[in-house]
């Protein structure tokens, strides 16, 4: 029977291809959109995640002044290596805690040149980064004690003054100082903030203190929390310390600022999965369009078949059968509507992931939903078409012109 009333629905369908095609285009496009909308959010909301996660996992980044900017336009004070040994020997849940100190030079290879960002730091900056070397090896207690002219270079350094070569092992000129290529790093793109990682040279800090900023000032301290500790005590026990080494008393504000990783990719996680639901919300208002496409198209085919509704039950159709002919229709209309969606869907997502710079994601439960919903739409708007049809008189039917 229901076989029956589905082959039916499809002849009627394909009688009218045009106007079937016009009627579900509003599913189609309700459902492309939505599907579309959603799986790039999630995509979106991965790669910021993981771009975030690439600075390391755990980690605390501890900078001076207010937030990104310097408090009151006053210049903040910057931090001591006594803060960095403070925080290492003092604080319960810390793993590593990483001094660091940046400039920018131009490194110049031979005839080549490229500007690179220095950072000055130790090799548990690798530890906290959860960085790996392709080649070579980090810095040795002595060169960063006595701050030797090493460094360990990026992948981007690499492409732009080695062409291919190893450079291990080479000497890269570095601003005014010549330093030892003793590491490669294993390439890792760009960085939750837009700058390329790869575009590094990495020093000893006293080196770079002495060659390059000139002062025993440190700029930044990274501290890698244990994963057994909770950020949140680690960060109020090392915000307590640093209020104390830096005399800050009372109710003043503090003139440092202490940046979770974690917290900031839930916050833009977050984010994004609200910007999402608001565009997912604003695209599924056609799938309503297309419902009542659905609903005004049935209700024409109700008029123009009500001469053969009413063959039907005169010959001994019962109601719920003319009912249910008409409520499978819509639910074939829309459905087909929501397989041609998910398609273009899918088409679309695989295009844009590539310019979004994404990752490709077919997530089979939103494209279960998504349909789901456009089935639902069949029988929502059908319903009263279906109900007027089986609810006409015979009589009155056999009668219509």
């Amino acid at each position: 029977m229901l076989w029956t009333t589905i082959i039916l629905a499809l002849r009627e369908i394909r009688r009218h291809m045009l106007r079937s095609f016009l009627t579900v285009l509003g599913i189609v496009i309700g459902v492309a959109a939505v599907v579309t909308m959603v799986t790039l959010g999630h995509a979106t909301t991965r790669s910021v995640q993981s771009q975030i996660a690439s600075l390391g996992s755990n980690l605390l980044t501890i900078m001076p002044g207010q937030g990104f900017g310097r408090g009151g336009g006053a210049q903040p004070q910057p931090f001591k290596i006594e803060d960095v040994d403070a925080i290492r020997s003092q604080i319960a849940g810390v793993s590593v805690v990483v001094p660091q100190v940046q400039s920018t030079a131009t490194a110049v290879r031979n005839a080549a040149n490229w500007s690179v960002s220095i950072i000055g730091t130790t090799d548990d900056y690798l530890v906290g980064q959860q960085w790996t070397l392709a080649s070579g090896r980090a810095f040795t207690p002595a060169e960063e004690q006595a701050g030797k002219s090493v460094c360990i270079i990026g992948n981007t350094v690499r492409t732009n003054l080695y062409a291919g070569e190893d450079p291990v092992g080479t000497i890269l000129r570095v601003g005014n100082v010549s330093c030892d290529v003793i590491g490669l790093l294993v390439e890792r793109g760009q960085s939750g903030m837009g700058g390329d990682l790869d575009n590094n040279v990495l020093m000893p800090f006293k080196t770079v203190q002495r060659r390059f900023t000139g002062n025993r000032n440190i700029q930044l301290i990274m501290v890698s929390v244990d994963p057994g500790y909770d950020n949140t005590s680690v960060q109020e026990a090392i915000s307590g310390l640093l209020r104390e080494h830096r005399n800050i008393t009372g109710g003043k504000v503090d003139d440092f600022t202490i940046l979770d990783t974690k917290q900031i990719s839930d916050a833009l996680g977050a984010a994004t999965s609200q910007l999402t639901a608001v565009v997912t919300a604003v695209a599924a208002i056609s799938l309503v369009v297309g419902g009542i496409g659905i609903m005004n198209i049935m209700l024409v085919s109700v008029t123009e078949r009500t001469r053969e509704i009413g063959i039907r039950l005169a010959i001994g159709a019962v109601a719920r059968e003319v009912l249910l002919q008409f409520l499978v229709e819509s639910v074939v209309l829309s459905s087909l509507g929501g397989l041609i969606g998910l398609l273009l869907a899918f088409i679309a997502c695989a295009g844009l992931s590539i310019p979004m710079k994404v990752p490709f994601m077919w997530e089979p439960r939103i494209n279960i939903i998504a349909f789901g919903i456009s089935a639902l739409i069949g029988v929502v708007f059908g319903y009263f078409p279906a109900r007027r049809a089986a609810a006409l008189n015979p009589i009155d039917a056999l009668r219509h012109e």
